[in-house]
């Protein structure tokens, strides 16, 4: 089966954010039914995150960039690294992706496919952790791919969002389209729909912080350096290919 090159990026982002977020909503039912201790939950959380987000850039980032992430596509799409088009179906696919991914994190715990999280996170000390995490996470992917060293994706984007799980407020979450799914899981990883706007608006903001340090930190020569990971595949090059 050939699919058309955009779609095909299109399915490899919405198939990486499902996986994901299956794997934040599984390992967060997993952990509960294993222990009651709460740093141990939270624990193997982020454990499998991290290695299940390693395993997604190395295996789709050549297919998409590895975005996984509307704040990542549409920082790109601001900076004409993107176009318009294109990131309006990675961003469709993202939030699809991780609404399938949520379903199949609970159904593979007998649970309902989608079911309302009753845990509510809201406060500003939450938000400045998502303004935080964000902010880390667009920088860190700016450094990588302004300097050329994109290929280290793969370990060191995980090992940010691992150690912001530990040392943000919020554990993290830094994605609107993961925000969205965890939604609609009334589990360990699930945030009540009441508090999703504001966490995904301390994320826009935390996007443009990152944004603007990396601008301030690596100033882009001329040249367009898409943040995609391990290696470019958007920009006049690529994008004449296709």
């Amino acid at each position: 089966m050939h699919l058309h090159e955009p779609s095909r990026r299109a399915t490899a982002e919405a198939i990486g954010t499902a996986v994901l977020v299956a794997t934040v909503v599984g390992s967060g039912i997993m952990a509960t039914r294993l222990t009651q201790d709460i740093a141990v939950q939270l624990l193997v959380n982020a454990l499998a995150t991290v290695a299940a987000l390693a395993v997604l850039i190395w295996a789709l980032g050549p297919i998409s960039g590895a975005h996984f992430n509307p704040v990542v596509t549409l920082v790109a799409l601001s900076r004409r690294e993107i176009r318009a088009a294109e990131a309006a179906r990675y961003v469709a696919a993202q939030i699809v992706g991780g609404l399938a991914g949520t379903a199949l994190g609970n159904l593979m715990f007998d649970l309902p496919a989608w079911h309302a999280s009753t845990k509510v996170r809201s406060s500003a000390s939450l938000w400045l952790g998502e303004v935080v995490a964000t902010a880390g996470l667009i920088s860190l992917i700016g450094a990588l791919t302004r300097t050329g060293h994109g290929r280290l994706g793969p370990a060191l984007v995980p090992a940010w969002i691992g150690a912001a799980y530990f040392f943000t407020s919020s554990t993290s979450f830094a994605n609107p389209a993961v925000t969205i799914a965890r939604a609609a899981t009334d589990t360990f990883s699930g945030i009540a729909p009441g508090g999703v706007s504001a966490f995904i608006g301390a994320q826009l903001v935390g996007a443009l912080v990152g944004a603007l340090l990396t601008e301030l930190f690596y100033p882009r020569p001329g040249v367009p350096e898409p943040l995609d990971l391990p290696e470019p595949v958007h920009g006049p090059a690529t994008e004449a290919r296709h």
